[in-house]
């Protein structure tokens, strides 16, 4: 499989993944910058452009709460997981663990040229 494929492929399975570890790493308050700095640094890779509609869809549906900080010379948008949020990142993550469970059961695929 080409890097290009590859690469494609691992961004779809963590597009879903980036939503939990948003509500799951909000359970502090922080800011989006910092907030997109820790997931890529955790293996969470995604942009600003990704980043941001997302925080303003959770907080939208009521998963995320915001506040703006202008004590800093700069204002700065804190993002922090609701209760609802937080219930919806329990369940994710009951859900993410039984689809990797799931998933390990699942057949491994052969090297090419092993076929019967």
């Amino acid at each position: 499989m080409s890097d290009s494929v590859h690469e494609t492929h691992l961004q779809e399975l963590r597009r879903g993944t980036v939503v939990l570890a948003c509500l799951r790493l909000l359970t502090r308050p922080d800011y989006g910058y910092a907030l997109l700095e820790e997931l890529n640094g955790r293996g969470f890779d995604t942009d600003a452009n990704t980043l941001y509609p997302l925080l303003r869809r959770l907080e939208k549906q009521g998963h995320l709460v915001s506040e703006w900080n202008t004590d800093e010379v700069r204002p700065r948008k804190f993002y922090r997981t609701s209760p609802a949020g937080t219930r919806l990142a329990a369940t994710l993550t009951d859900d993410f663990h039984t689809i990797a469970q799931a998933i390990d059961l699942l057949p491994t695929t052969e090297p090419k040229g092993r076929r019967p």
